[in-house]
């Protein structure tokens, strides 16, 4: 017998995990999907299949869920499943948690080998493989129609080391690209940089020394450069001996930003420095040449501090997810320049979270961008709670609230059709209404998303708020 969930607000209203895995055909839609829209959208996020071992949990320390609804012909179905690791299968067969949810603490004796991996943070198609990706171990593939779990990849025995949670995509040469921090071990500030073909061939692989060692969420890649963004969520071995947070912020590490050309080798790579802050997610970035200079130009969700996690002083970490919103900003580095500086716009009054865009231009320069928002007062469970279309040309903003006790996930775009241009299609998305204390599947039409969904899927359970999810086109 499990015994029940403690009071932590990561493990409350919809931040609570769910039971069971179930399979369900033909929802009832209300509206109309399109018939362009067919294809499946992929969400993954932290499912704990056991309550904690004490009473510390961090959210990003749950069992990874698998929620994928297919759409085609007008019609729409639902499946979930956890992604069966070595953690997931040793805790079901013991019939209790044996790895902790908090970071730093122990597991249970006798659990001390189990791989940790929670693969709960993106789920993501390329080369006949979905992979369900957290940030600090390999992959896990699954069957992409099925989500059957068919074990961890590691590229046919080339790669076995740590593998971003947001690996980038090349939509012209369909590469793969990818890094992983800590590399040479817990604490290291060693990064792995690797690239996959098309076809799933690792083609490069690297290894290089960031200024030190710290959480790195997320990277950049445009066409002709990539980006390692290191912000100071410092992991410090001599702070953690001495009992303190694995993660803290510590802003006198300051911010620095690696900059190298992808044919290059990452001996190259060129430091800017800047103020602290913290990024979780881009939106995207893209080289320029104008004027006989060469700039990369990234759009960034900035935060001041690095959310839910505590400093290295020892003050605690926010416990709410809305503490304070990222703001989205546009950060110039001019490649020929002498300084070791960049510039910082910002792009809009309206802060939020997971930035999306079409990612056909990934990359590339680009006009139209996507995001979570919350506008209505905080309550106790909730989370972002608009959907957000803005246009970076004009500055423009397009916005649709989900309405009182109504929280979306993140927006995931879907072309209308093969060759439409930038922006013309679908945002998809998950809407948890508290009332109902169910969640839905949403299809906003990207000429006027202010308008509100062209259709609405009631989905058969709950999608507890997690994290990252792609769509991928049928056939």
């Amino acid at each position: 017998m499990s015994k029940p969930y403690p009071n932590n607000p990561f493990l409350q209203h919809n931040f609570a995990p769910v039971a069971a895995e179930c399979d369900a055909p033909d929802l009832v839609v209300y509206g109309e999907l399109p018939a362009a829209l067919a294809g499946t959208l992929y969400r993954n996020g932290p499912n704990p299949m056991f309550p904690p071992l004490g009473h510390q949990h961090h959210w990003f320390l749950g069992e990874g869920m698998i929620h994928a609804i297919h759409v085609e012909g007008g019609k729409a179905s639902y499946r979930n499943r956890w992604v069966r690791t070595e953690q997931y299968e040793a805790q079901r067969k013991a019939g209790e948690r044996r790895i902790s949810m908090a970071f730093g603490e122990a597991p249970l004796p006798g659990a001390e080998n189990i791989k940790r991996n929670v693969a709960n943070t993106n789920v993501v198609w390329h080369a006949g493989k979905l992979m369900a990706l957290d940030e600090g171990s390999s992959p896990v593939a699954m069957d992409g129609d099925t989500l059957e779990t068919t074990g961890s990849w590691n590229f046919e025995g080339k790669y076995n080391g740590p593998m971003t949670a947001h690996p980038k995509f090349d939509p012209k040469t369909g590469e793969m690209i990818f890094f992983g921090y800590m590399a040479a071990g817990p604490g290291t500030p060693d990064i792995s940089y690797q690239v996959v073909d098309r076809d799933g061939k690792l083609t490069r692989s690297e290894t290089f020394k960031a200024p030190y060692a710290s959480m790195v969420h997320d990277f950049i890649v445009t066409d002709e450069h990539v980006i390692f963004p290191i912000f100071p969520a410092t992991i410090d071995v001599e702070r953690i001996m001495k009992g303190g947070p694995v993660i803290a912020w510590d802003p006198d590490a300051g911010t620095h930003i690696g900059i190298m050309a992808r044919n290059a080798s990452t001996d190259t790579i060129r430091w800017f420095k800047g103020d602290p802050c913290y990024v979780y997610h881009p939106m995207n970035a893209y080289t320029t040449h104008d004027g006989g200079r060469t700039r990369i130009v990234a759009d960034m969700m900035k935060y001041s501090r690095v959310p839910l996690f505590p400093s290295a002083d020892g003050k605690k970490a926010p416990t709410d997810l809305l503490d304070e919103q990222g703001q989205l900003v546009r950060w110039t580095f001019d490649l020929d320049g002498n300084s070791d500086s960049y510039t910082e716009e910002a792009l809009t009054d309206l802060g939020g979270e997971f930035p999306r865009l079409d990612e056909r231009f990934a990359g590339h320069g680009y006009r139209h961008g996507y995001y979570a928002a919350t506008k209505a007062p905080k309550v106790p469970g909730a989370s972002f709670d608009t959907l957000v279309h803005i246009d970076l040309a004009s500055g423009k903003r397009r916005e649709w609230e989900a309405g009182a006790g109504c929280y979306v996930h993140e927006p995931v775009f879907v072309p209308r059709k093969e060759g439409a241009a930038e922006g013309d299609g679908f945002v998809v998305s998950l809407v948890y209404d508290t009332a109902r204390n169910i969640s839905d599947f949403i299809v906003l039409d990207t000429d006027d998303i202010s308008k509100g969904p062209l259709a609405r899927v009631e989905l058969p359970a709950r999608v507890p708020f997690g994290f990252h999810g792609n769509w991928r086109d049928a056939g």
